[in-house]
């Protein structure tokens, strides 16, 4: 079984081409599809482990693993399971909450860097998210287990940057709870949302009422306000995206054209992943006035 999974994972990575995943391919380079450091950079593992595994060498790759593996070489579903069974792991199965991104939809993901876009599941876990999304919203790579999942934030430590008036965080309360009413009824074998539905029912006396009125009516594509240390207080355009098949949610924030939210998009580009929790925003509202009245911008 090592064995097969070591030949299928060198035949995977040389199918990869390095423009598919982001990594510049460079002169010189000895291998048709992804270097060994740069499959295992994407997946979060470490070189000599994927060493070990395309030689044979480690057993029991844990399924979370197996799942960095596959979104990294760009599986379809049917070679994702593959994977898992050759890893000796059963593969996800059709009553737990889907987590992987096909290739296509990575594709389409890929060509809208310019967009502030992540990606959930219908449980609202993150799976995915660009640079732009992480320079507006806060960078959620530090996040493990459930601090990843949109519902146990907003109801256990607040939404961050996003800013809502009573009327307008009322409506979303209510429409990602009727979400994961929704995605429990259709994926009732995945014990950790059922657990953690439970938890927040514990903890959060507004999740609860939220829960007990089993209203299922889902979210709807809202404006919202982001509070952000540099661009200041801007507000967006926040559309939900679901992909047939997969069931994941594409959250995409866009701006109209010469608003102050394509100014201060605009800024973020160039500044990327920022820690200016101690900026004034009197002081980014000044920078994105200035890229407005500048020529480029006109």
């Amino acid at each position: 079984m090592e064995l097969e999974l070591a030949a299928a994972l060198r035949a995977w990575r040389d199918r990869v081409t390095p423009g598919a995943v982001g990594v510049a391919s460079g002169a010189g380079r000895r291998v048709p599809g992804l270097r060994r450091e740069e499959l295992a950079a994407l997946a979060g593992v470490s070189v000599d482990y994927l060493v070990r595994l395309e030689q044979g060498r480690a057993r029991n790759p844990s399924p979370q693993v197996i799942g960095a593996l596959a979104h990294a070489l760009r599986l379809t579903v049917e070679e994702r399971d593959a994977l898992y069974r050759m890893a000796g792991v059963a593969p996800p199965s059709a009553g737990t909450v889907p987590r992987h991104v096909p290739p296509g939809i990575q594709r389409m993901i890929d060509r809208l860097a310019d967009t502030a876009l992540a990606v959930y599941t219908s449980g609202w876990e993150i799976v995915q998210w660009n640079a732009l999304w992480a320079a507006l919203l806060g960078d959620p790579s530090p996040w493990q287990g459930r601090e990843r999942n949109l519902v146990w934030r907003v109801f256990t430590v607040g939404e961050g940057r996003v800013h809502h008036e009573k009327a307008g965080r009322d409506a979303f309360e209510s429409g990602i709870v009727a979400d994961l009413h929704i995605a429990v009824g259709r994926y009732p074998d995945d014990r950790e949302l059922v657990a953690m539905i439970a938890e927040l029912r514990r903890r959060s006396a507004r999740f609860a009422t939220l829960w007990d009125r089993y209203e299922l009516a889902p979210g709807t594509s809202t404006r919202k306000t982001i509070r952000h240390p540099l661009i200041g207080s801007v507000d967006f355009d926040c559309d939900v995206l679901t992909v047939p098949g997969s069931d994941l949610r594409i959250v995409v924030y866009t701006a109209a054209p010469g608003s102050a939210a394509a100014d201060g998009l605009a800024l973020l580009r160039v500044t990327g992943i920022q820690e200016l929790e101690s900026a004034e925003p009197s002081a980014g509202e000044r920078v994105v006035e200035s890229l407005r009245r500048s020529p480029q911008a006109q």
